[in-house]
């Protein structure tokens, strides 16, 4: 237990576990009393109270008025107005929001409370020496080459219309208005116009792309389908629809010629072979980084077998958190606000093992830099910044704009730091290449 005082208020700090402490807080009732005493003033000027006034009503009848909401709001007052110079006072540093227990407070009496804080486990590092770790062996055989460079033809296909009365084979793309009925009703998302598909691509349920094979351009036509047991709209799950169907267009996917001037549409290319060799190198950075990712999550792995230590519940909270907010920016406009608050509650679940990992790693991390006094320079935030903002194509003063200034120099600088401990790491680690793929 350790104790620390203040002119108002008193703090005594308690180790229920590793990385929970428990703060009992008392503030003096002189603050007490003037938080009250503030409170019924505000209150006094805002009140309308009948046969009174305004700003004329005695506090006695406020207090029978409005004195059970005065006595929440101040019991949240006094907390807030105390909570940082008492965690200051202990000497702890938290880690997420304290968890509060506190009894109403009365005017002019202390006022206790308790604040549950969550703090950083004390890591004590094992022996770095010959962590287990793998790096798969980067290296691009001609076939992937030959795979690479044919994706990049199918990606810049031109389409070209066919002759009109031309049948729908796989692989056409048709342009068509369709409207879909069940039961003789037209239905939401049934029906559009000037709609392209791919013949093949699997967009439609069951039997939609099917039935279309054969039918020429220029034609309508009419058929049947049912919605799958499990389609996602259960209105329409399991149902009988009748599709009216207008072939508007039937078109082709014509490839470009593998050649030099193929090369230079794509860009600052002199020929062919000049292409080839920046797309195998692309391919060879990309592993490249993949590759380190890989051997710098085996290296984790290997320190957390070795490393033994509770982790905050209040720091996985909050990486899960940030997870979800991070998902709902990415998808909300894109997703209906229903369905995304739906998969969000699903990802609640499914990531909190995630969310406990990263924190894992990030304390394991912290540790190994504070340990081996690993530093990062301003000079080495500065070079960050700059390459981010020429790949971005902007401006760093505008960057940093962007980014909020301090916080953008924090993060690259955590960023870096991490950075460093894992080279540290690597260069104490047993590695095997594999050729796993």
């Amino acid at each position: 237990m350790t104790a620390a005082k203040a002119d108002s208020i008193q703090v005594q700090s308690f180790e229920e576990t590793p990385i929970l402490h428990r703060l009992e807080i008392e503030v003096d009732g002189q603050q007490v009393k003037r938080a009250f005493d503030r409170a019924y003033k505000d209150l006094a000027k805002q009140a309308r109270v009948k046969g009174f006034r305004p700003g004329k009503a005695p506090r006695s009848v406020l207090d029978k008025l409005y004195g059970a909401s005065v006595v929440e709001q101040l019991e949240h007052t006094l907390v807030a107005e105390t909570l940082a110079d008492a965690i200051e006072q202990s000497g702890l540093e938290a880690v997420s929001e304290p968890a509060i227990e506190a009894a109403a407070p009365r005017d002019g009496e202390s006022f206790s409370y308790i604040a549950r804080i969550d703090v950083k486990p004390k890591i004590d590092l094992p022996d770095l020496a010959d962590l287990a770790a793998k790096r798969p062996k980067v290296e691009v055989g001609e076939e992937e080459l030959i795979a690479e460079i044919e994706s990049l033809r199918e990606r810049h296909a031109s389409m070209v219309e066919e002759p009109e009365a031309t049948a729908i084979d796989p692989g056409h793309t048709v342009t068509m208005d369709f409207v879909g009925r069940v039961d003789g009703k037209s239905f939401e998302g049934g029906s559009a116009q000037g709609f392209e598909l791919e013949i093949g691509s699997g967009r439609f349920i069951p039997g939609f792309e099917e039935q279309l094979v054969g039918a020429k351009s220029g034609e309508d036509c009419e058929f049947q389908v049912t919605f799958p047991e499990d389609y996602g709209n259960a209105e329409l799950a399991g149902k009988d629809a009748v599709f009216a169907v207008h072939v508007a267009a039937v078109k082709r996917r014509v490839l470009p010629e593998l050649d030099d001037e193929f090369a230079k549409d794509l860009g600052d290319f002199e020929t062919l072979k000049d292409l080839r060799n920046s797309v195998r190198q692309d391919m060879i950075k990309l592993r490249e980084r993949n590759a380190d990712q890989e051997l710098h999550r085996t290296l984790l792995d290997s320190l957390i077998e070795r490393a033994s230590f509770d982790v905050p519940p209040g720091m996985v909270e909050q990486q899960l958190q940030h997870q979800l907010r991070s998902a709902h920016d990415r998808f909300a406009g894109a997703i209906d606000h229903d369905t995304l608050q739906q998969q969000l509650e699903q990802w609640k679940g499914q990531w909190r093992e995630s969310a406990h990992r990263k924190v894992q790693e990030a304390l394991l991390l912290e540790a190994v830099a504070r340990t081996h006094e690993i530093k990062v320079s301003p000079e080495e935030v500065e070079a960050r910044i700059q390459e981010m903002a020429e790949q971005q194509g902007v401006d760093p003063a505008r960057l940093r704009q962007q980014h909020g200034g301090d916080d953008l120099e924090r993060a690259l600088e955590g960023q870096l730091t991490d950075e460093k401990a894992l080279e540290f790491l690597s260069s104490q680690a047993r590695v095997e290449e594999t050729t796993d793929t």
